[in-house]
């Protein structure tokens, strides 16, 4: 076939169907696929090498291409990687572009593999990002879903046993990656990151929810891709990433594979999201319910998993193992203050901005940002956007989208929400109040939280950070803290939750200054740092 040949697939005279392979889908997910061939762009990023993920400068920035920009496109988005790059950002992340059923969407109901969504651009598009990306030094990833696919548009059971009986996964049937056919679903899986890899010369993929994977055979999946990403990296000549989703506090998958691990290069942590998100906002419903107080706070920050074979009361037993850092550096492990799940599955989709004040929001980028694990950002977190960003979708389906609807309201149900404050998932209103204000980054309040991240970035960057972490606090009557302070090597951040000025003995004696949110921090005459209401302090020795 030639590049924009229409086609279809046709099964024992059957109906045509899309090709599930397909690199194109023009019309939408249950029409006739498009012949794209990847070699027609002209790549201008011949000089690119890459980006060391490893490096203690890494920042993520995680994103949502729709409600990224007003346009909600892959060519918009590259009007604002400035931004990014201003920021000090090194490494965007894409949340899924395989293209889903309907307009609008977080991506994780992707049906086919390889094709780039069209309302965002097509696969053109994304290649005119990744090349804009790489002129600006910065690397690009690419979320992906392999542990399911989305209910609208999926036709891979009528080509074969892609998915098993043996397994079901929260979402629905799981991908057959261990029952008879399963190599043969393992190869396309493992084809189909190679594609995004090589022919849009993206330099990683974030693995949504690998804990989802289920698999039982002898060599997982993902030992079996990381060790095909590590063949291509040599190939390609330049560092390929990949990080995982994982649920399971298990430092194994981001061990080397010659030590029993499963060889991914960095995995989220959302121990140390669970803690910081206490300390900021004292919530402690659902899975935060065991990290209510400073002890467990200190306990995640300084280890990296609270949970590293402790109970669980959410989970109702023990879950996870110890980290050991000399075997398995902290840079293994991303944390963050905000991501699309933690913004986006609350009732409301509220931001942290949303639920704290600018002083908080401030406390908590110092504290992110001065810990050796990998930072990330979500999308415009570092300005403190005021826009929600919901659980959305826009399936045509009727029966479909109703389910949606009312599945999303009787999840909250039990929290006592009622249905009606619970925003629709299929109304356009919920996708549109979801998008960034790029106004906001220019206005006082907003401006002034985004020099904060600025500086902060770029304190980051000197390179004083260093393991391992040490925590200390002093609480109140009521458990909550008064003060917070986290040191790593040379380097240390003391923030203030009171309404009053306090004085405390730093950690570093004698260190320097070096950043003050409002310019509230001074040395007294006895060496100790006196801190205005609410505000925190960054210290170098």
């Amino acid at each position: 076939m030639t590049h924009g040949t229409r086609y279809a697939l046709v099964l024992d005279g059957g109906d045509p169907l899309p090709d599930p392979l397909a690199r194109r889908m023009p019309a939408g997910t249950h029409a006739a696929s498009q012949w794209w061939d990847p070699s027609r762009y002209a790549w201008g990023d011949q000089a690119w090498s890459g980006r060391d993920f490893h490096d203690p400068r890494t920042l993520l920035y995680e994103l949502h291409i729709g409600t990224f920009t007003t346009q909600g496109t892959l060519d918009a988005a590259i009007e604002r990687l400035d931004h990014l790059v201003d920021l000090g950002v090194t490494h965007v992340e894409l949340m899924p572009l395989a293209a889903f059923d309907g307009a609008r969407g977080w991506g994780y109901d992707g049906v086919a593999l390889n094709a780039v969504h069209e309302p965002y651009g097509g696969p053109d598009a994304l290649c005119r990002f990744v090349d804009a990306a790489h002129a600006r030094g910065l690397a690009v990833l690419l979320d992906v879903v392999h542990n399911h696919l989305g209910p609208s548009g999926n036709y891979w059971g009528r080509f074969g046993p892609f998915f098993t009986e043996r397994h079901v996964t929260p979402w629905g049937a799981a991908i057959n990656l261990d029952d008879a056919g399963s190599d043969d679903v393992r190869s396309i899986l493992t084809a189909s990151a190679l594609r995004w890899l090589e022919e849009f010369h993206l330099d990683g993929l974030r693995l949504d929810a690998v804990h989802a994977l289920r698999d039982e055979r002898a060599v997982p999946f993902l030992e079996v891709l990381a060790a095909q990403v590590e063949v291509a990296e040599h190939r390609l000549r330049r560092p390929l990433v990949l990080v995982a989703e994982s649920d399971r506090n298990d430092p194994q998958t981001v061990a080397p594979r010659g030590a029993h691990g499963l060889g991914l290069t960095a995995q989220w942590d959302d121990d140390i999201h669970h803690a910081l998100h206490w300390l900021l906002t004292g919530e402690v419903g659902g899975y935060y319910a065991d990290f209510g107080s400073c002890d467990a706070v200190g306990h995640a920050l300084e280890r990296g998993f609270l949970h590293d074979g402790r109970y669980s009361s959410f989970r109702g037993r023990r879950h996870g193992r110890p980290i050991d850092f000399a075997a398995t550096p902290h840079r293994r492990f991303v944390a963050a203050l905000q991501t699309h799940d933690q913004v986006g599955n609350r009732a409301r989709g509220e931001r942290l901005s949303q639920l704290v004040s600018a002083d908080r929001l401030a406390a908590g980028a110092a504290l992110l940002l001065t810990l050796p694990y990998t930072p990330m950002l979500f999308m415009g977190e570092e300005w403190g956007a005021s826009t929600p960003w919901h659980f959305f979708t826009s399936f045509d389906d009727d029966e479909l989208a109703r389910a949606v609807t009312e599945g999303r309201r009787l999840e909250f149900a039990p929290y006592g929400w009622n249905s009606a404050d619970v925003p629709d998932p299929q109304a356009q209103a919920t996708f549109e109040v979801s998008r960034l204000n790029w106004a906001e980054p220019d206005e006082p309040e907003h401006a002034e939280l985004l020099e904060w991240y600025r500086a902060l970035v770029a304190l980051r960057a000197t390179g004083h950070l260093s393991a391992p972490v040490s925590c200390r606090w002093e609480a109140g009557g009521d458990g909550r803290p008064r003060w917070f302070e986290i040191r790593c090597g040379g380097q240390a951040s003391l923030v203030s939750f009171v309404d009053e000025p306090i004085i405390v003995r730093p950690a570093l004696e004698g260190a320097s200054l070096t950043l003050a949110w409002r310019g509230g921090a001074a040395w007294d005459q006895d060496g100790q740092l006196a801190l205005a209401a609410g505000c925190s302090a960054v210290m170098n020795s």
